[in-house]
């Protein structure tokens, strides 16, 4: 569904402009929003990005995020007045509002045009406009097209296009996920040809790990991951205490669920992870088989077919028992997935 020519009018006066995405952003969120916010600044709009929660600090080298404001209690009159204040705020890479937690009712009631940019499937009908398709590999990559098509391509300097490639190259898994098309490789070689280094960003997403972080993921891997061979599936616990101990920090935990899947023989991974008030958990298959339908179906989630996202207010322990339990009626299928 594409609003492309209502959105090209939006933005053809200078306004005050707020970018927001999901919480617990990632590559591809804050790529998107420092992107469109680097694009939407040199068309002279005023532009605020305010995320809904914190993110990993890996990400903090992307262009223009000394800027961003991440929503807290003691920011709440502030990034109230902003939503209030805003002519038009743009939602990337989420599709319905409660992904936003406590930004929901400020957004929900703002009189301001909302903009939703995304590919994610079944979106809530909260925007008045829509630029959205569930083939895009990334927000990042809409957000390049949009760019592109209102005719401004010019205006994507290195750093808005270093933010675009890391969204694209985080949300295709560098590029070997089945969503990883043509279109996504032409529009990352427009993207190198605007001038940037692809090997750093690599770097600084992947390759600087703290040491805290490195002994996190190698007790995790030796003495939590479990792997059931009868359903081609494996999976990792995370309790609070362990994650104290090992001083774990936002994104810490960010990839170990691609490991579990990584191992010979399985076509579907988990890691669920005690967040304190509730458990947060995260899917990964490979072929035909929908992680997004099992995440819907039993544990308030949803997202992509080969990767998603739940939660369950049960303990970590209730919802390990919960995910064992629905195996069995996904063992067959589980079983011929290729």
């Amino acid at each position: 569904m594409q609003d492309f020519n209502a959105i090209r009018e939006l933005i053809e006066k200078p306004q005050t402009v707020l970018i927001t995405t999901h919480l617990n952003p990632d590559a591809d969120a804050m790529g998107s929003s420092l992107g469109l916010a680097g694009y939407l600044k040199k068309r002279n709009h005023r532009v605020t990005v305010v995320t809904p929660t914190d993110y990993p600090e890996n990400l903090f080298w992307l262009s223009g995020n000394e800027d961003v404001m991440v929503f807290d209690e003691k920011k709440r009159v502030e990034i109230a007045q902003l939503v209030e204040q805003a002519d038009v705020i743009f939602c990337l890479d989420f599709s319905v509002l409660n992904r936003i937690r406590d930004l929901e009712p400020l957004v929900r009631q703002s009189r301001a045009k909302k903009v939703m940019i995304d590919h994610h499937l079944e979106p809530e009908a909260f925007a008045d406009y829509t630029y959205w398709d569930t083939k895009a590999a990334a927000t990042a990559q809409l957000i390049f097209q949009l760019i592109d098509q209102v005719g401004d391509k010019h205006l994507v300097d290195v750093p808005i296009a270093e933010c675009l490639y890391a969204g694209i190259m985080t949300d295709t898994g560098s590029f070997r996920h089945a969503s990883t098309t043509g279109d996504v490789h032409r529009v990352v070689a427009e993207l190198i040809d605007i001038g940037i280094n692809v090997s750093p960003i690599h770097r600084r997403i992947y390759d600087n790990i703290s040491l805290d972080k490195l002994r996190f993921m190698g007790y995790v891997l030796a003495e939590k991951l479990v792997v059931l061979p009868e359903y081609r599936f494996a999976y990792i616990t995370i309790t609070d205490a362990e994650l104290k101990r090992f001083r774990s920090k936002m994104g810490d935990t960010e990839g170990l669920v691609n490991q579990a899947l990584a191992v010979e023989g399985v076509v579907m991974s988990a890691i669920l992870i005690d967040r304190g008030d509730e458990v947060k958990m995260s899917f990964r298959s490979v072929g035909d088989f929908s992680v997004r339908d099992l995440a819907s179906q039993h544990f308030n989630g949803g997202g992509h077919k080969n990767a998603a996202g739940g939660r369950t207010t049960l303990t970590l322990k209730q919802t390990e028992e919960k995910l064992l339990n629905v195996l069995p009626a996904y063992q067959e299928q589980l079983l011929e997935t290729v």
